[in-house]
């Protein structure tokens, strides 16, 4: 529980630096929070990123083995079983090509929260050191 403050017309100079440094440690406990929350929010969007990523990978081995399994049936066999083959790998690389799109899209949206965090203690030190000097 906080104590009742003392108007700021009737403070002594210590209580007023008293209640200013509870003020700021008040703010940069707050900014840290913020920070917090805004690295876990970041952390989630590129886990999705990382995860489409993945994803785009894996359709691209598929792809690759689908192809691969084209050259052997061509070889082997007659033409519509080797160009089956061939359509399943050229969709399945679409679809690796797509989800690697969105993923790109999903990681560049990422903001980079440390940084605005940074201008905003600047910002409060910055108005903090201005309303003391007047």
């Amino acid at each position: 529980m906080t104590e009742p403050r003392t108007p700021t017309s009737e403070a002594s100079t210590g209580e007023l630096i008293a209640q200013a440094t509870a003020d700021i440690s008040t703010l940069v406990r707050d900014e840290i929070a913020l920070a917090k929350q805004d690295i876990a929010t970041s952390g989630k969007r590129l886990g999705v990123g990382a995860g489409l990523f993945g994803t785009a990978g894996t359709l691209a081995l598929y792809g690759l083995g689908a192809l691969v399994a084209a050259a052997i049936l061509g070889i082997a066999e007659a033409l519509d079983a080797w160009l089956a083959a061939l359509i399943v790998g050229a969709v399945l690389f679409v679809l690796a090509g797509i989800a690697a799109l969105v993923g790109k899209t999903r990681v560049s949206r990422v903001p980079e929260a440390p940084r605005e965090r940074v201008e905003s203690v600047k910002a409060d030190v910055a108005a903090a050191r201005h309303g003391a000097a007047s």
